[in-house]
Order: structure tokens, then C-alpha cells, then sequence
């Protein structure tokens, strides 16, 4: 039987099982149930739920989507949430933990990047950039050495401008290509 996904907020769910799991610290953790998956939602879910709401169909987790539509349109910090939660769920021993946390790490240094923060967003390049060299170049739908490409340019244009110029200030915001696409 294929698995299926259901996503809730444990107020939603009644029985022992559920409510016991209910007070559970990590709120963010999966466990079987029958045949679904439950995933708890965290004090974030209602935001993220917003931002997947609309999302185009494809093979893809909507997280994983989601993550590149808030992406292109420049909403970095969302970017970073929705991905997070795919990235948690799955733990340190999923094969996608360094490409997903590399990736929240690029949105990051978005992040910082728009709150003036130069030397913050070259950290988080270096670090996206060590994670996201781990896989190979296509993964994910995702050109990896395009974005390795565009990772060394941000970081470079900080650096050339001696942590006093923010390239987001001067330059088109980045976009990412998802099977050669921008979602927006």
C-alpha cells in the first residue's frame, strides 16, 4: 500500500496514541499511523501552509517547490522556513540533510544580505557552498554548479567591495532554476 501523507496541527488528531505524542517537545518530529504519515506542524505551520497553498503541481514535495517560489520572489527568510521543516523531518541521516541544509543556508545569506549583514551572508555562502558540493551536479531537479556559480559571485562581489558594498543593493535579485524553471 502506498503511504500517505497527512499533515496536521495535533489538535486535530484524537486518540491515545495522538494525544499522548500531543505534548511531545519536538513538535516537528514524524511517526506512523496506520498507513499515514503524520507530520506535526510547528508554531510556523500556519505561515508555511499559507505559502504552499497556491503552489503549481509537480513531482515534487511542496516544501521543496515552495522553497524555490519564495525563493524567486525574493522572500528569503520564508524560503529558509519552509524548507526547514522538510530538512528537520527528514534528520541527520536522510540523503538529501547537507543538499536541503545547504540550500537553507543560501537563503540565509540572502537574509543577512537584506538586513545589511555582509560578513553573516559570506559565512553562510561558504557553509551553503561546502554542503551543496557534496552532491552531484544535477540533483534535485537543481544545477547544482549553476548555483555554485552564483553562490562564488555573491560571495566575490561582497568581498570585492571590502564588506561595504551589498550586491543586493546593486545587482538583480538571484533566481534559481528548478528543471530549468523559475517558479514564482
Amino acid at each position: 500500500m502506498a503511504e500517505r501523507r497527512a499533515v496536521v496541527a495535533p489538535s486535530q488528531c484524537r486518540s491515545p496514541v495522538v494525544d499522548s505524542l500531543a505534548n511531545w517537545p519536538d513538535k516537528s518530529f514524524r511517526f506512523r499511523l496506520c498507513c499515514f504519515t503524520v507530520i506535526f506542524l510547528s508554531k510556523k505551520s500556519p505561515r508555511i501552509a499559507e505559502l504552499l497553498a497556491d503552489l503549481p503541481a509537480s513531482g515534487y514535495d511542496p516544501h521543496y517547490l515552495g522553497y524555490f517560489v519564495c525563493f524567486n520572489r525574493q522572500l528569503f527568510f520564508e524560503a529558509h522556513d519552509v524548507l526547514e521543516q522538510l530538512w528537520l523531518a527528514g534528520g541527520k541521516t536522510a540523503p538529501n540533510y547537507a543538499f536541503f541544509k545547504g540550500l537553507i543556508q543560501l537563503a540565509g545569506a540572502y537574509v543577512h544580505l537584506q538586513k545589511g549583514r555582509l560578513r553573516p551572508a559570506v559565512a553562510l555562502f561558504r557553509l551553503a557552498e561546502a554542503n551543496l558540493s557534496l552532491y552531484p551536479q544535477v540533483h534535485g531537479g537543481l544545477e547544482l554548479r549553476d548555483v555554485l556559480t552564483l553562490v562564488h559571485q555573491w560571495r566575490d562581489a561582497v568581498e570585492a567591495g571590502e564588506f561595504s558594498v551589498n550586491p543586493l543593493e546593486t545587482q538583480p535579485a538571484p533566481q534559481l532554476l528548478l528543471d530549468g524553471m523559475a517558479f514564482r
